[in-house]
């Protein structure tokens, strides 16, 4: 039996709200999810794999839909929240002892206003300066036009690329992303929605908004 959510004309995170209380409360083996953007297809796909499921997109424009195969009994009987999702320690655990979970909220591609050149400039300086926290560096999410400094051309990319090979969060906003229509130019991390996003500032035991 397949369980077949219309997500079509919802704003994030609505379509990935809908398919996790589908998947919570039913537990479908089958189930299709129809969004209307490319961003909604990577944050349920991205969703489902977390929770056994094996997810194929197909569609184009403003109609795409998902459907999903469960592949194992991950989450099954039991809830997995979004916050162990999101969380690489989870407060308590022997890493979050040993080091903060700070959380970088980067909602411009410019620094402070009166300059946009000089913002730009203190910006990527500040990207560039941000691995000199070591292991406290948690995660970095992108936001409005943040997302600029993700994608290809970016003055700050490889940093960032680099800052991913070690192990560095790094959260994309998809509405974001197609609110620009750069979705396809994104380089770096994870094309997240506005849950993730709330339960990462959540999580974080210091947040900072240069």
């Amino acid at each position: 039996m397949t369980t077949d959510i219309n997500a079509l004309g919802l704003a994030c995170p609505q379509p990935l709200l809908k398919t996790k209380q589908a998947v919570d409360q039913l537990h479908p083996p089958r189930l299709t999810v129809r969004v209307d953007n490319e961003a909604a297809v990577e944050n349920v796909s991205r969703f489902l794999k977390t929770r056994g499921y094996e997810p194929t997109a197909s569609g184009q424009g403003d109609d795409f839909t998902i459907t999903a195969i469960e592949i194992s009994d991950h989450g099954q009987g039991t809830e997995k929240s979004m916050k162990a999702e999101s969380a690489a320690a989870l407060p308590g655990d022997d890493t979050a002892e040993i080091h903060q979970k700070i959380l970088v909220f980067i909602a411009n591609d410019r620094m402070g206003s009166g300059d946009d050149d000089l913002g730009r400039k203190l910006m990527i300086s500040f990207i560039k300066t941000l691995g000199e926290m070591g292991d406290d560096l948690w995660r970095l999410v992108f936001v409005n036009n943040g997302v600029k400094l993700t994608i290809t051309g970016s003055p700050v990319l490889e940093t960032l690329q680099e800052y991913d090979r070690q192990g560095v969060s790094i959260l994309v906003c998809g509405t974001c992303l197609s609110h620009f229509d750069l979705l396809k130019e994104k380089q770096v991390g994870d094309t997240t929605n506005m849950l993730d996003i709330v339960t990462s500032l959540q999580l974080a035991q210091k947040v900072i908004h240069p």
